[in-house]
């Protein structure tokens, strides 16, 4: 979490161009495949979280939460939460 409101514009403008550390771009980089296509992950990728400095637990945490998030948000989505 920030209170950089300059930081949280430029990640959600770009993350690929946010001023952010090389492990958090990995670990952004894994959650946009993991929500574009779970099917395309593969050991290269884990491999690549890794030499980034997350072990096998961190990798683990980073899929179960955005899985959750990518779920959630596509149950609220189909009944329609937040939506006028």
């Amino acid at each position: 979490m920030t209170l950089d409101d300059a930081l949280v514009t430029a990640l959600e403008s770009d993350y690929t161009q946010a001023p952010i550390s090389p492990a958090d771009r990995v670990m952004l980089d894994y959650v946009v495949q993991l929500t574009r296509d779970a099917t395309g992950i593969g050991r290269a990728h884990h491999d690549e979280l890794r030499a980034a400095g997350f072990d096998d637990r961190a990798i683990l945490q980073i899929t179960l939460i955005a899985s959750w998030f990518n779920y959630i948000n596509r149950v609220a989505d189909a009944l329609g939460v937040g939506r006028d």
